[in-house]
């Protein structure tokens, strides 16, 4: 299993949405270098979501359902579908990630516009030392 961290909006598509509608697909990336993140992804992986704007943060967890496939409405584009997994309470701001001092070599601290991204062994054991009962 692969995680990965893809980044909205909250008011375009917040983990509330994906919380009420189970599950999604997630399209509208257009980076290169995060089209390949999503092309990488599989079924089974899990995406941390994270909240942009705002208090930046993570906000919650998705499973990956389906194998990427181009994006019809614009075919240098990549689309996954997502399935709400569970809330991260709290939320993980990108203040504390930094605070860690743990990931300066990570692409959410490097690349601060790149939305969506492989996400290091290192976060995902650090995620689960602080959230024990999480299925991270």
């Amino acid at each position: 299993m692969n995680y990965f961290l893809a980044k909205t909006e909250p008011s375009t598509y917040s983990i509330d949405d994906l919380e009420h509608d189970r599950h999604t697909a997630w399209d509208g990336v257009t980076n290169a270098q995060a089209v390949r993140a999503i092309r990488e992804m599989k079924p089974g992986d899990i995406v941390f979501i994270y909240h942009s704007g705002g208090v930046s943060s993570v906000v919650g967890m998705a499973a990956v359902k389906s194998p990427a496939r181009d994006d019809p409405k614009n075919p240098k584009s990549a689309v996954v579908d997502l399935e709400f997994v569970g809330r991260v309470e709290p939320p993980v701001t990108l203040a504390e990630i930094k605070q860690s001092g743990k990931f300066s070599d990570w692409a959410l601290v490097r690349q601060g516009r790149l939305s969506t991204m492989a996400v290091p062994e290192k976060f995902v054991a650090w995620m689960r030392s602080r959230y024990p009962k999480a299925k991270i």
